[in-house]
């Protein structure tokens, strides 16, 4: 630590760190602070995954039983489309960037705050007035579109809140056109001295790589929604076939975006996984330029396999046949990080602390989603597991159970350097550990639902799924439980945690060489660096033995 050389000439900064400067709201609401911001999302977007999960809760004990016996259909098609857009639009794409992106992505290049201070906090408003928009149309009455709003129901036949809800995700998506724009800008020119592209964490090529669905596929979905509501309003034939509009327009429009998006939500927690795979093994990550092209080449190819979507919609073979083939070109890249997070694991001097039981479980959860996307990707099999089961277990053992697991897991790596307080470590892996279980008997026995035939988004069905269900529900309370501890155990850690040194995990990185929280500009001065990203040489300062865990963590 000591042998970090400084630019003398680096700006002044004040003692007092972020979280001391300040108590008021006020100070909070109008903060230009890159971390307090980021600390505005994490409540913010835990909010909203409550409120999602609470929906996915109810959904899950209306299956118990074969009958539609505590809502009605109707009722049911509200719940699990408020379930889908709160958990997507104010959960999933914005959980890793606007939280820990926000709150790293300065600390991790050298830079002492975000390109555009202001615009990233307009960011956080956009949000906040956009999930304002859609709470109110819920509180209304909801939508019952599906979260994929498909035409010509949407334009012509619901009867429910659809404008509404459209225009918060429309005003949410500008959010993330913000901080995409706002990432690149600051990556690009304020890196610190020496902070070379091939020496920059993988956790900024990935949220580089995010950035650029960001800014180039939202606008699309923008557009989108904007004709979705002109249709709906002024009756345009745009997408409504009965006055000359294509249905399947929109949804080419729809997943030419949502596809991409899987990306801006599955990407961030690739680079989370990076840090903790490398740093926990205290190894350089396996092909480091590998895995940092990878995390472009998913950006780029990711915009072109949108048809696969679209099997069954009525595009053409040759169409279907294109886009198959892309589907298993976009596996790839993928599989080139699972590879290589692997052979960096291989006698790395690996440990069980509670990030890497995340790691471990992401990469369980993202090995079964990802390989089971391949059957998806191929027309024969997508044709006999469309609008199924399969595809909802599949889409959450990906989006959810890699997203969640890359988030809690870097809650976890980053918290004491975000707060300066340890959490408890047992019961961070009793936590950990829930969650992988009961992810598991909740989502898996839904492949087998779904290859079964059980259709998706029923409230009835029949009797002999029955078993599966109740397995499904049962794992869905585990899993609650695994998602709830965090809640309690990093809220008594926030105000009466151990205090953190520094670099409790004895890591290279930028982040673990200013104070714990940092202060209000990050460093005092302005680092210069000198060394290879992942370097745990003895001249980087680094010990190489690992700290005993009764020392790195204090006891619950």
């Amino acid at each position: 630590m000591d042998n970090v050389e400084t630019n003398n000439g680096g700006q002044q900064e004040q003692e007092l760190n972020y979280l001391n400067n300040g108590h008021s709201v006020r100070s909070w609401l109008l903060t230009r602070d890159h971390k307090r911001i980021a600390l505005l999302y994490v409540l913010s977007v835990s909010f909203f995954f409550l409120v999602g999960g609470i929906y996915a809760g109810l959904l899950r004990v209306e299956l118990l039983t074969p009958q539609s016996d505590l809502f009605e259909a109707a009722t049911y098609n509200r719940i699990f489309t408020a379930h889908g857009v709160i958990m997507i639009f104010l959960f999933l794409i914005p959980a890793i960037p606007a939280t820990l992106g926000n709150f790293f992505v300065p600390l991790l290049i050298g830079a002492k705050d975000l390109a555009f201070p202001r615009i990233n906090l307009l960011s956080w408003y956009l949000y906040m007035g956009g999930a304002g928009l859609a709470v109110w149309a819920l509180m209304q009455g909801g939508v019952d579109t599906g979260w994929t709003f498909y035409a010509p129901y949407s334009t012509t036949f619901s009867n429910s809140y659809v404008v509404m809800t459209g225009l918060g995700a429309f005003v949410v998506g500008f959010s993330s056109i913000l901080t995409g724009l706002n990432f690149i800008v600051t990556i690009h020119t304020m890196r610190a001295p020496g902070m070379t592209w091939f020496r920059l964490p993988l956790m900024i090529w990935s949220h580089y790589a995010t950035s650029l669905i960001m800014i180039l596929g939202t606008p699309v979905v923008a557009i989108t929604i904007v004709l979705l509501a002109l249709e709906r309003i002024a009756r345009v034939g745009i997408f409504d076939p009965s006055i000359g509009g294509d249905p399947i327009l929109f949804q080419h429009l729809f997943w030419f975006y949502s596809h991409p998006a899987v990306y801006v939500m599955i990407l961030p927690a690739m680079g989370v996984m990076s840090e903790l795979v490398a740093n926990f093994s205290r190894k350089r990550v396996f092909g480091y330029e590998f895995v940092a092209f990878s995390s472009i080449a998913i950006a780029v190819i990711g915009f072109l396999v949108w048809g696969h979507h679209l099997f069954v919609s009525g595009q053409s073979f040759y169409a279907g046949m294109v886009f198959s083939i892309l589907t298993m070109i976009v596996a790839v890249p993928s599989a080139v990080k699972v590879f290589n997070w692997t052979a960096t694991l291989y006698q790395g001097s690996l440990s069980f602390d509670t990030p890497m039981i995340y790691a471990y479980g992401f990469l369980g959860l993202f090995l079964v989603g990802g390989l089971t996307g391949l059957f998806l990707g191929t027309a024969g099999m997508d044709i006999h597991l469309s609008d199924t089961y399969f595809i909802v277990s599949h889409f959450h053992f990906v989006m959810v159970g890699g997203t969640v697991m890359g988030y809690l897991g870097g809650i976890h790596y980053w918290w004491s350097k975000m707060t300066g307080r340890h959490y408890s470590e047992f019961w961070g892996k009793i936590s950990a550990m829930l969650v992988f279980i009961g992810f598991n008997l909740t989502f898996f026995p839904q492949f087998i639902l779904g290859y079964l035939g059980m259709p998706r988004r029923y409230a009835s069905y029949p009797e002999e799924f029955q078993v599966l269900n109740i397995f499904s529900t049962l794992g869905a309370s585990v899993l609650g439980v695994g998602y709830g501890l965090p809640v309690i155990y990093l809220t008594y850690s926030f105000f009466f945690g151990k205090k953190a040194d520094d670099n409790p995990w004895k890591l290279p990185g930028l982040e673990w060489r200013t104070s714990s929280p940092p202060p209000t500009e990050n460093f005092k001065e302005t680092p210069i660096v000198t060394w290879e990203a992942y370097d745990f040489s003895e001249d980087n300062g680094i010990e190489i033995e690992r700290t005993p865990e009764t020392e790195v963590q204090p006891s619950s």
